[in-house]
């Protein structure tokens, strides 16, 4: 019942502002309600005030006593949807597989399917001795995806 209250409720708030979207929510025994957002532009304080009024306002406290928590994905959470690879483009990912092999590289492109990662490489001349700088892509289907991570830079 309450869990049905509240999915109605986050379904609203978020038809409300369409850039955002929601990354994951739970209700435990306690009845503690905690809301992971994101979104295409970021998320603002506003946007999490505005998503917990629209769930606090229209639940009775006198009916269920409950307590509320609404915040956004934060920098070192792993990427789960499509979307948030969409919005992160042109960013630097460190990413592991299923298979354990590791990637580190700019995010190219993201669709629904799959992301693209380019990174250079030194790797030996096909002649002679030495290394010469190689541009390696790499194509990885989100179901092949084990963890992906925005890597932040400070410049």
């Amino acid at each position: 019942m309450m869990r049905e209250k509240v999915t109605q409720l986050l379904e609203q708030a978020l038809e409300k502002n369409k850039s955002l979207f929601l990354i994951d929510y739970s209700i435990s025994e306690a009845n503690h309600i905690r809301v992971i957002l994101d979104g295409d532009k970021g998320v603002s304080v506003e946007d999490c005030i505005a998503v917990s009024r629209e769930i606090e306002h229209n639940l009775d406290r006198e009916e269920v006593d409950f307590s509320l928590e609404v915040m956004s994905a934060g920098v070192s959470e792993p990427l789960k949807l499509p979307r948030q690879y969409k919005k992160n483009v042109g960013r630097t990912l460190k990413l592991r597989t299923k298979d354990d092999s590791a990637f580190e590289g700019t995010l190219v492109s993201a669709t629904e399917e799959a992301v693209t990662l380019q990174w250079k490489a030194r790797e030996p001349k096909p002649v002679g001795k030495g290394k010469v700088t190689v541009q390696k892509e790499a194509v990885l289907p989100y179901k092949d995806i084990a963890e992906a991570k925005v890597m932040i830079t400070f410049n």
